[in-house]
């Protein structure tokens, strides 16, 4: 059984330049025919994290409205030892912090 359907020029350019077309395929409710309907995505751009300092276990990033700490200690040292790297880390991070928006 053959079946015709509509495609739009626009994405029968996109077909010949060997790239995917997601889409919809359905029954045009007016005439009937079989019509595929191309979805019109686009990548949201965003700016990337700005790194304010690499720590041993982490980092500290900034971003448009927050700034963003990351540690991971590994529970093996226990907790004790946990506890005092990560506040060590924070430290650092925090002083790192303060110098850079004394230089701003």
């Amino acid at each position: 059984m053959k079946k015709y359907i509509e495609i739009s020029a626009e994405t029968l350019e996109r077909l010949e330049t060997g790239k995917y077309v997601a889409g919809s395929l359905q029954r045009d409710k007016e005439t009937g025919k079989l019509v595929f309907t191309g979805w019109k995505r686009s990548t949201k751009k965003r700016n990337r994290d700005k790194t304010i300092c690499r720590l041993e276990h982490g980092w500290l990033k900034e971003s448009a409205e927050r700034y963003k700490f990351y540690n991971s200690v590994d529970k093996a040292i226990g907790v004790v030892q946990v506890a005092n790297a990560m506040s060590r880390e924070l430290e650092f991070a925090m002083e790192e912090l303060f110098l850079l928006n004394i230089n701003d």
